[in-house]
C-alpha cells in the first residue's frame, strides 16, 4: 500500500467546490509536515497549502489563500484540502505531499517533501 493515496478529484464548473483528501499510512504521520502541491500543463509543481505536524499553523499559497482550506484529522490518518470557489486556472493534477524534516528553509520546496501520493486530477470549466 502505498504511504499517501489522495482522491477526490473530479470535474466542476467554475465557482464550484471539491474536497480532496489523502490517507496516510505506514509511516508516523504526526511527525510530519503535510501539503498539497498541483501540475498544470506547462508550470513547474507549484505549492498550494501546507499543515504543520501539530495542525497548529497552516500556510497557503496566494493563488488560493480565502479560497482552499487545509485540515489534518485528529488521529493524523487523513489530510484535506477543501477547495471554494473554483476557477478554471485551478485546473490541475494535485498531488500530497509529506516532510519529515523538523524544519523547512521553504514549505512549497518540493525538495522538501520525501513521501508523495500519486496525483488526482481536478478540472474546472467556465
Amino acid at each position: 500500500q502505498l504511504p499517501l493515496v489522495a482522491s477526490g478529484g473530479g470535474s466542476v464548473q467554475a465557482g464550484g467546490s471539491l474536497r480532496l483528501s489523502c490517507a496516510a499510512s505506514g509511516f508516523c504521520a504526526r511527525r510530519n509536515r503535510l501539503a498539497w502541491f498541483r501540475h498544470a500543463p506547462g508550470r513547474q509543481r507549484d505549492g498550494v497549502a501546507s499543515i504543520s505536524p501539530d495542525g497548529g499553523s497552516t500556510y497557503y499559497a496566494d493563488f488560493v489563500k480565502g479560497r482552499f482550506l487545509v485540515f489534518r484529522s485528529d488521529d493524523n490518518a487523513t489530510f484535506d484540502l477543501q477547495m471554494n470557489s473554483l476557477k478554471p486556472e485551478d485546473t490541475a493534477t494535485y498531488y500530497c505531499a509529506a516532510s519529515s524534516r523538523s524544519l523547512l528553509l521553504h514549505v512549497f520546496d518540493v525538495l522538501e517533501y520525501n513521501i508523495w501520493g500519486q496525483g488526482t486530477q481536478v478540472t474546472v470549466s467556465s
